[in-house]
Formats: C-alpha cells, sequence, structure tokens
C-alpha cells in the first residue's frame, strides 16, 4: 500500500475549484488541519461564507477527490465557515468586532429599502453568520417596526447595548427618540450620531453589518462613508422609469466614494394572483436588470408584490421568519447567498490567501 502523505491530500484537493473565486480551494487557504491516521484522511474544509450556495457541491468535490488516491480509505469531511473581513481602508477606523458592512440604499424613498435589509439580514443570520443591522435612516427609522423591537436600548459605561431580534444585533434611532417627535437635525448632528452608531455600541463579533440607510443621497450617506470602511453597497429600485432615473444616482454616488456595488435589487417587480398564479407587472419590469448591465454591476433578483411582506413588516415579523418555505423567502435567501458569495470575492481578491494549516 501506498503511503498516504499530507502532500498527496493537498496535491488531489488543488483540483478542486471554487466556482465564485474561480481558484483552487488549496490556494485559497479553504483546506486546515488535515490529519491522516492509516489510511484514513480528515481535514476541515473553511468556506468563505455559512450562506456558500455550493456547500454541499465543493464538499462531495473534496471528498471523491481525496477518495481517488490510491490506498485511501475513510475520508472525512468537516464543513466550517469562516467570513473574510473587508479591507482596510486608509484614514478609515475599523468597526472593532465587525468583518463586513454592508449598505443598503436607495435614490428615493417608498421603494422598500428597509423591507429588504431586514430580509437579506435575516437570511444571512439564518445560515449560521453572526449579523447586526444598523438602522441610519434617523429621521425615519423603520427597523423597530419590522423587527418588533420597542425597548431601549441599556447602556454599559459610555456604551450602548444593542437589542435583539431573530439572532439579530440591532440599533436605531427609533429606540432612543419619541416615535411622534421629529428629528430636526442639519449635518454636523447627524454625523455625531452615526459616530456614535458604529463604534460605541458594543457589537460584539459580526460577519456582516447591514446598514439601513436613509434614501437619496446626503449628509447621512456620505457621513456612513467617511467614518466607517464598507464592504459594499445594494441599491434598491423599483420598476418604474422615475425610480430608476434615482438608483442611477445612487449607482453613481458608492462609484465617486470607491465603494463597490455589491447589487441592485428590484423591488415590487410584479404581482402573482394568489389565485391562479397570472403575473401582473403592475409598475413595469426589468428596470433593475437594465441599470446591473448599464453599469456593469450584479443583479440580485426581483422581488414581487406580496401583500406577506406588508403585513410581516407591520407587524414586526420579517418574511423570512414568518414563512420561511415560502417563495418570497427563498427569493430573499438566494440574494444574501450571492451577498455572501460576492463580498468574499472582493475581500479575497484584495487579500493574500490564508496559510494552509496542515
Amino acid at each position: 500500500m501506498e503511503n498516504i502523505s499530507n502532500d498527496k491530500v493537498l496535491e488531489a484537493l488543488s483540483q478542486v475549484m471554487d466556482p465564485d473565486l474561480r481558484k483552487d480551494v488549496v490556494s485559497l487557504g479553504m483546506i486546515r488541519d488535515v490529519t491522516i491516521d492509516g489510511n484514513n484522511v480528515s481535514f476541515r474544509f473553511v468556506l468563505t461564507t455559512p450562506a456558500c450556495p455550493v456547500r454541499d457541491q465543493l464538499e462531495t468535490q473534496a471528498r471523491e477527490a481525496v477518495e481517488q488516491i490510491p490506498g485511501v480509505g475513510d475520508v472525512n469531511v468537516k464543513m466550517d465557515a469562516s467570513v473574510p473581513k473587508q479591507r482596510s481602508v486608509a484614514d478609515k477606523k475599523m468597526v472593532d468586532g465587525v468583518s463586513n458592512i454592508i449598505a443598503v440604499s436607495s435614490g428615493k424613498g417608498g421603494v422598500g429599502k428597509s423591507t429588504v435589509a431586514v430580509n437579506l439580514a435575516t437570511a444571512l443570520a439564518e445560515t449560521g453568520a453572526r449579523v447586526g443591522i444598523l438602522d441610519s435612516d434617523v429621521y425615519g427609522p423603520n427597523i423597530p417596526i419590522m423587527l418588533g423591537l420597542n425597548a431601549q436600548p441599556r447602556t454599559l459605561g459610555n456604551r450602548i447595548v444593542p437589542l435583539e431580534a431573530y439572532g439579530l444585533k440591532v440599533m436605531s434611532m427609533g429606540f432612543l427618540a419619541d416615535e411622534d417627535t421629529p428629528l430636526i437635525w442639519r449635518g454636523p448632528m447627524l454625523h455625531s450620531v452615526i459616530q456614535q452608531f458604529l463604534y460605541q455600541v458594543i457589537w460584539g463579533e459580526l460577519d456582516y453589518l447591514v446598514a439601513d440607510l436613509p434614501p437619496g443621497t446626503g449628509d447621512v450617506q456620505l457621513s456612513l462613508v467617511q467614518s466607517g470602511p464598507l464592504a459594499g453597497g445594494v441599491i434598491v429600485t423599483t420598476p418604474q422609469d422615475v425610480a430608476l432615473s434615482d438608483a442611477r444616482k445612487g449607482v453613481m454616488m458608492f462609484r465617486q466614494v470607491e465603494v463597490p456595488i455589491l447589487g441592485i435589487v428590484e423591488n415590487m417587480s410584479y404581482f402573482a394572483c394568489p389565485h391562479c398564479g397570472e403575473r401582473t407587472e403592475i409598475f413595469s419590469s426589468g428596470g433593475g436588470k437594465r441599470i446591473s448591465e448599464m453599469y456593469r454591476v450584479p443583479f440580485l433578483g426581483q422581488i414581487p408584490l406580496d401583500m406577506e411582506i406588508r403585513i410581516g413588516g407591520d407587524e414586526g415579523k420579517p418574511i423570512t421568519i414568518a414563512s420561511p418555505d415560502g417563495p418570497t423567502a427563498a427569493v430573499f435567501r438566494g440574494m444574501a447567498q450571492q451577498l455572501a458569495a460576492r463580498i468574499s470575492t472582493l475581500n479575497l481578491e484584495s487579500d493574500p490567501p490564508v496559510e494552509l494549516q496542515v
């Protein structure tokens, strides 16, 4: 019987390619803790996100690759995940414990940006990722309602302990201000509160912090970009021309401040009759896809007009939680997987691979 060595195991595994990163899993540093016991081989396969859509495919390919080594008996693959941290940016202070900040933006109000932010966050958390959501829409904080939270956060020294819902850590101005009292603040005050939400909240260890931005391209967006490094931005639009015009401005805003665009989401794309299934495109359709092609950025998908989305938002139970097996929840889940893969790709393109641990 031929001797089985770590080198032979790694050589076999180097034939397995990550379809998103287009590199082999050994050079990407995904193979850890190779152990050989007689003719049995075990190793840890560390994915770049718990939301990896090809997890089972990669596990099967890795197992079969090692089984082809002459003399190998049992192959034990332990699947794990470690989300790469976003690249550091000069003159930007990283947020303690937070690996990646995702900004969810829209060029105009009323397109369902907060709904998308909440459901993307819960879909990411569902995979086992550690997720927080920052409601940075200071003037119109809707996240507390959408997550069914109405308490005040406690403090620990001079820092704020975020509230929690559905596995998310949550911070919002809605926790601190009376819901009937309008905030009439100028730019410096907005900048100060964004700084506090980033650096004085005890976020703990998070793979993703989803920041729900106010609509438009104003002071809060600029403060968030200036204060903390962003892994990238997601732009939410609806299909009609007036929304698409504003979405294009959102694309240009992120490009001007050198923030990667993670994808375009088209909300309210169509209405599917619950009785006959006929699809009606109330606000037209396909505009989000056209913008993504025009600016060569990823298109994450279309979200239908679904009454359950509205009910879940009003009752504080997102559709990904209320109807996890429904078709709309599946759309959000697919978007979250694409988002996680895109972030991992950007991070690993900018950083050297992890050293092999054998």
